[in-house]
């Protein structure tokens, strides 16, 4: 073989060494994306329940192989049932790496005219005044995802943002205020919009269902959302699973711009009011 080399009794190639690296990629991106959440501990249950198979297979116990082999053969249709939703999110990750979209984006020409241009003040504005009444609100901002999915969910409205808009929507005599708000190329798409709940064991019991639905949310998507607590007035932003909690108008300012302008996320600030990352 061409490039190859000794270890012992073992000779090995280039080529199966750029086969072990790209496996163990792989396996760690697995790791990344499953890590937290029930979906581990059953990803590694099937792992070990394959290992014993080929095991038993090896030995040449007949019976426990054939048994275990039925249910090997349709271990790809229950994977796909049963990590349904971590498919699409590493399907929705290596689509954002690899899209054409995502690479103009280092040409400011191309990017989206309506995205540069949405003004993040009425939010900010919103959420101050409903932290202050201790009154709760879910804002998600579609990025790559249109979101189309969750906006069915609720009542259509398709209007433009202003602070005022949102503060009826999310007062609590309002028939719109449960449930989420979504916004789309800077426009208010739907209000009133059921979110997934996250199932992550990890989060902190503090953090309510309107925090969970929007970590539920970006587990699944690439949206960021931000979250006004009814119990405490506390602003959120929460992107990827994380929560960065206790945000103060400017932090959240800088927080917005960098998780919707910014091509590159840049790193937390320090000091008191750095957000805490809580998932």
């Amino acid at each position: 073989m061409i490039g190859s080399f000794s270890i012992g009794f073992l000779r090995i190639g280039w080529i199966d060494v750029v086969d072990v690296l790209l496996v163990t990629a792989l396996f760690y991106q697995l790791y990344k994306l499953l890590t937290g959440s029930v979906a581990l501990k059953v990803f590694l249950g099937f792992m070990s329940l394959y290992l014993f198979y080929l095991v038993v297979k090896a030995v040449g116990m007949e019976l426990l192989t054939s048994i275990l082999g039925q249910f090997m053969s349709v271990g790809v249709l229950a994977g796909i049932i049963l990590f349904q939703q971590e498919i699409r999110r590493f399907l929705l990750n290596v689509g954002k790496a690899t899209s054409f979209g995502s690479r103009m984006r280092v040409f400011p020409w191309r990017r989206d005219a309506s995205e540069e241009r949405m003004n993040v003040t009425p939010f900010i504005e919103a959420a101050k005044s409903l932290a202050g009444k201790q009154t709760g609100a879910l804002i998600a901002f579609s990025l790559a995802s249109d979101l189309k999915f969750f906006a069915d969910s609720g009542d259509l409205i398709d209007a433009t943002v202003s602070k005022r808009l949102l503060m009826s929507i999310f007062n609590k005599t309002s028939p719109l205020h449960d449930g989420a708000v979504i916004i789309t190329n800077g426009r208010i798409k739907a209000a009133r919009c059921i979110l997934p709940v996250s199932e992550n064991p990890d989060v902190p019991a503090a953090l309510g269902l309107r925090h969970r639905a929007a970590i539920g949310l970006t587990e699944v998507t690439d949206a960021v959302v931000l979250v006004v607590s009814e119990e405490t007035g506390q602003i959120s932003l929460v992107r990827g699973g994380e929560v960065f909690r206790n945000l103060a108008p400017a932090d959240l300012r800088a927080r917005l711009n960098e998780f919707l302008f910014d091509a590159e996320p840049k790193p937390a600030p320090a000091g008191p009011r750095a957000a805490e990352v809580a998932a």
